[in-house]
């Protein structure tokens, strides 16, 4: 019954191939298949060789900010892991040890498997915790991770964050910068 809406995001799909970023939105009433659609578009990127990463947010998360991000970060790293020790994992490890450096320590905070990623544990990184806008920082954290994993990758990555009626406010602004 969502076959246009399906063509539309092959196109987003397509169109990012070729260095576009896209954003689309699906959107409904409960029970429309909104889910359904993302995840057979989820089939659909993950046949032709992409990443498809899937986040919620839930209505007793909103407190913590990005939560669906971070899930969705946190399977990606989780993806990395079960792979082993190949040349994609260490590539992409090396790549955010590099653009993240110590500040590691607070993204890994949020995506849990980070450190194991980066070859470090969270709990050797001792910073300042003192920070003007704590949230800033993690944006652009979490700016820094989404550059590294579309960029050494080498394949599109495709970013589905589910019940967006539960997000917290600062998802809305880091929409411009991820």
């Amino acid at each position: 019954g969502r076959e246009a809406e399906f063509a539309s995001l092959q196109g987003a799909y397509y169109r990012s191939i070729s260095g576009e970023s896209e954003l689309a939105i699906i959107s409904g009433t409960s029970g429309t298949g909104k889910s359904v659609l993302a995840h057979r578009m989820g089939n659909f990127v993950n046949t032709r060789g992409g990443i498809f990463l899937s986040g919620k947010f839930d209505q007793l998360q909103q407190a913590t900010p990005f939560s669906a991000l971070a899930a969705a970060f946190n399977q990606y790293c989780d993806m990395l892991i079960s792979e082993g020790d190949t040349s994609r994992s260490k590539k992409v490890g090396a790549e955010l040890n590099r653009a993240l450096g110590k500040e590691s320590f607070h993204l890994s905070r949020v995506i849990p498997s980070l450190s194991a990623v980066i070859g470090q544990d969270a709990s050797e990184l001792h910073l300042d915790e003192g920070c003007v806008d704590a949230q800033k920082r993690l944006l652009y954290l979490l700016c820094q991770f989404v550059d590294v994993i579309s960029s050494s990758s080498g394949v599109p990555v495709t970013l589905f964050l589910d019940d967006l009626q539960w997000a917290d406010a600062g998802i809305y602004f880091s929409y411009s910068y991820v």
